[in-house]
């Protein structure tokens, strides 16, 4: 049994404009111990939907479809139950870290409170959990600053400290959305480096959300590639950039520098806008931005089917060889 498995979400906002289909029809599974990065364009739907599944929607957000975490379905779950489970069993971690910590708190407050309301550890215990937790993210002198307010810290510093209050709990799953957006280029491998090793210590699964191709090579089994709220492309990690089958999957790849390109190759940007979540097309999503765009494209979305063992395309055309 896989630890988590969502089927056929669905996440709409009622607005004042009409009605923003932000998710629509997504389906995945994440096995323990595994890495599952979901990778696409800002507004793909990515981050709504694992607000979706956390139950952390804005009030005009409605979700349907199945969310089954540890085979127990979440979106029954009463609310105070769903508050439980987040923190103990599944944790967070936002991109911007000094925006997730409360600046009028020390680090230590705010991490052993997560200790006291989850756990029932009293204060002196919290503390020593607390520090032992900054120390296995390489927090250095964690016991005196522990005593320090967020401002105090770097931007690296700030994200490994909201790595520990997310992993306190030991939790079985880590969401990460955009973990290292806001860290500059040495920082960003030493915190990819350092989940890597935490994932391992701790055998937990992470759910990784960012737009960054490189981030999803460094730390993924497995991508999943969004386009306007749906799944396009789900393969292995190595799969997937060596063979990619989808065009958007295909240009997401051409538009970044990678290491394996010809010198002197320019890159190319794949033209055009994403549509309006207000007013999705009736077939495929990318089909005015696809350079191999047919008639049924423009008609009819494709489905997602299985291309190859563990490879699974949504797309009309056949795939190239």
């Amino acid at each position: 049994m896989a630890l988590l498995e969502v089927r056929d979400l669905e996440i709409r906002f009622h607005t004042d404009d009409g009605e923003v289909r932000a998710v629509n029809g997504l389906s995945f599974r994440l096995e323990r111990g595994e890495t599952l990065g979901i990778v696409g364009e800002s507004g793909s739907g990515k981050s709504q939907a694992v607000l979706g599944l956390m139950g952390l929607l804005a009030d005009n957000g409605r979700l349907r479809g199945s969310v089954r975490f540890d085979g127990e379905e979440l979106t029954r779950l009463p609310r105070n139950a769903l508050a439980r489970l987040r923190g103990r069993r599944i944790a967070m971690v936002f991109q911007d870290p000094l925006s997730a910590l409360n600046p009028h708190l020390t680090v230590e407050r705010q991490m052993t409170e997560v200790l006291t309301r989850h756990e029932g550890m009293g204060r002196r215990a919290a503390r020593r959990r607390a520090i032992e937790m900054l120390e296995a993210v390489q927090v250095p002198d964690a016991a005196r600053r522990i005593r320090r307010y967020p401002h105090e810290f770097s931007g690296g510093m700030r994200q490994r400290v909201v790595i520990a209050m997310a992993l306190l709990c030991r939790p079985d799953l880590l969401i990460a959305d955009e973990p290292t957006t806001a860290l500059d280029v040495t920082v960003q491998a030493q915190v990819l480096r350092l989940l890597r090793d935490l994932q391992q210590r701790f055998h937990m699964s992470i759910l990784l959300i960012t737009h960054d191709l490189g981030v999803v090579a460094g730390l993924s089994d497995r991508v999943l590639v969004m386009y306007a709220g749906r799944a396009c492309e789900e393969a292995g990690v190595r799969e997937l950039f060596h063979h990619p089958r989808h065009p958007y999957t295909l240009g997401l790849l051409q538009s970044v520098p990678r290491l394996d390109t010809p010198a002197g190759e320019p890159l190319r940007a794949i033209p055009g806008s994403p549509p309006s979540l207000l007013q999705l097309p009736a077939g495929c999503a990318f089909a005015e931005r696809c350079p191999r765009a047919r008639p049924a494209c423009r008609e009819t979305p494709p489905a997602m089917r299985e291309i190859a063992p563990g490879h699974h395309l949504a797309c009309h055309l056949e795939p190239p060889p």
